[in-house]
């Protein structure tokens, strides 16, 4: 039976490089002979990228439906996708979770608690990432840098910088709270020293 793969999880604000990274870490894992899957959230199965389109565009959905949202294409991906994937023996690396709607809806939206554990408790049944690397930058550097992409801004980009420096304090405190599972990686740096700290941690943390 072929052993079940692990699950990694990267986090962050926006114009951190989690995507950059999250394909820089699929493929080093793939040049070591592991099966990788590199999704995203929202989205990741065709029911959770219809919602996506719904949560990134452009109403503005009252904090508490918005979970409700992202939590039913996240069981809709957990479902289709990372479940069977992990059952298969492969490596899933996901490009934000859970994690991002604690830090955006709770943190930043005032979304309470024990809405979000429910959530949690109903959509997950218990899954948590092996590991979650939580790529770190001040606001006003990752929303330059979202900016400069030249692609059209979410809503979530387009909020000021006091929200998302809510969403990094949001992160940041998680980090603290769970640091067996997350690890800081410091985004100011360039992109080849931020892959540095992503392999030198799933090194340290995963022994792939």
């Amino acid at each position: 039976m072929r052993p079940a793969g692990r699950f990694i999880t990267f986090e962050g604000g926006e114009g951190a490089g989690k995507s950059t990274q999250a394909r820089r870490l699929a493929a080093w894992l793939c040049d070591l002979g592991h099966p990788v899957l590199l999704t995203r959230e929202p989205g990741g199965a065709p029911g959770a990228e219809a919602i996506r389109n719904v949560v990134l565009g452009g109403w503005g959905l009252d904090p508490v439906a918005e979970a409700m949202l992202m939590f039913a294409a996240r069981r809709e991906h957990l479902v289709a996708t990372i479940r069977p994937a992990l059952a298969a023996g492969i490596w899933v690396i996901c490009d934000r979770f859970a994690d991002s709607t604690r830090a955006y809806q709770v943190h930043a939206q005032g979304v309470p608690g024990e809405v979000y554990g429910a959530l949690v408790g109903m959509a997950l049944e218990g899954l948590k990432p092996d590991l979650t690397l939580i790529l770190d930058l001040p606001p006003e550097i990752g929303m330059a840098r979202a900016a400069g992409r030249g692609v059209a801004a979410d809503r979530f980009e387009r909020l000021g910088l006091d929200f998302h420096g809510k969403v990094r304090t949001g992160f940041l405190t998680i980090a603290a709270a769970e640091p067996d599972r997350c690890a800081v990686i410091d985004a100011t740096a360039t992109p080849e020293a931020v892959f540095a700290s992503v392999v030198a941690t799933t090194e340290a943390r995963l022994a792939p």
